[in-house]
């Protein structure tokens, strides 16, 4: 595969994220991608193979929108790569390198509203309290990050970057360290503090080069994102038959529990970590259909 042309202007714009915005390097490899791909159509459909700023036209813009959609890119796919444009072009117009963005007359498609996917509070009931892991170090591990997952509603890169020393078993609570290095504190159970206390306690009998970390594999190792997806994958697929079974599904369910059972939506927010209400109003869709069912069962006009 021949290797993407190496654009200054893409560079110093990730090196922006990295040092300043302090993003993770799977936001900025998201960036990267989505600009080299806009960079590589620029070169192929219009023959500019390093294009100045003020030479890029919304017109091309809109073009390579168009090939997106034709290519059967989904309507949040396109407006993130719309995002990334933006922050792009914001960030040369910041540094005087630009003096208006093709970006303004760019209309991002709407996105359909779709209920977040959740697993049923009888299946997590099942997943804790009748199946059964293994007796060895994937098994603890395993069961651990379920827990977690489904008390803290925690990302992730949230998981697998979490550091004993962001467990306060005194506090009963877990500081997260979330998008864009905010920091949140989520309280969790003595009940869950119990679990991490052992796992670590256990922990103390691996030879770990990672042990900073909480989550590690057998051979002392902090856990790899794919692991944790799979574990997740895994012992969901014994409790629901829900088509996506991922750790964002786990927090999907982290939050509509909290929200089905009274939750005010505001904590619900800063628990989760959203930068805005709009982002977490999409849980009151799962409350208003349980109370339909409700309604319907009990109701005796229903």
């Amino acid at each position: 595969m021949p290797q993407q042309p190496s654009y200054p202007i893409i560079q110093s714009f990730l090196s922006y994220l990295q040092f300043e915005k302090r993003y993770s390097s799977h936001t900025i490899l998201a960036y990267e991608e989505d600009l080299q791909q806009f960079f590589t159509f620029l070169r192929e459909q219009f023959n500019m193979p390093e294009p100045a700023l003020p030479e890029i036209a919304p017109a091309f813009i809109r073009s390579w929108l168009a090939s997106l959609k034709e290519a059967k890119n989904s309507a949040k796919t396109i407006n993130r790569k719309i995002s990334s444009l933006k922050s792009f072009f914001k960030y040369h117009m910041r540094m005087g390198q630009l003096e208006q963005s093709p970006m303004t007359t760019i209309v991002s498609p709407k996105i359909p509203k779709r209920l977040p996917v959740y697993v049923e509070q009888k299946d997590t009931d099942t997943l804790f309290n009748h199946v059964e892991f293994p007796d060895d170090w994937s098994g603890k591990t395993d069961r651990l990050i379920l827990l977690v997952f489904y008390n803290t509603g925690m990302r992730l890169s949230e998981l697998v970057n979490l550091k004993e020393s962001q467990v306060n078993a005194a506090a009963n609570s877990i500081k997260v360290l979330g998008k864009g290095n905010k920091e949140r504190v989520i309280p969790v159970s003595p009940a869950l503090i119990q679990e991490i206390s052992n796992y670590i306690a256990s922990k103390n009998t691996l030879d770990s080069p990672d042990r900073v970390y909480l989550f590690i594999n057998e051979k002392g190792r902090k856990l790899y994102p794919r692991y944790v997806y799979l574990a997740v994958k895994k012992y969901l697929s014994l409790v629901t038959t829900i088509d996506k079974k991922s750790p964002h599904v786990l927090r999907h369910t982290f939050a509509t529990h909290l929200t089905n059972n009274g939750a005010d939506l505001n904590a619900v927010k800063e628990l989760l970590g959203h930068s805005s209400l709009a982002a977490t109003q999409i849980y009151t869709h799962n409350t208003i259909e349980k109370l339909k069912d409700i309604y319907k069962k009990a109701h005796p006009k229903a």
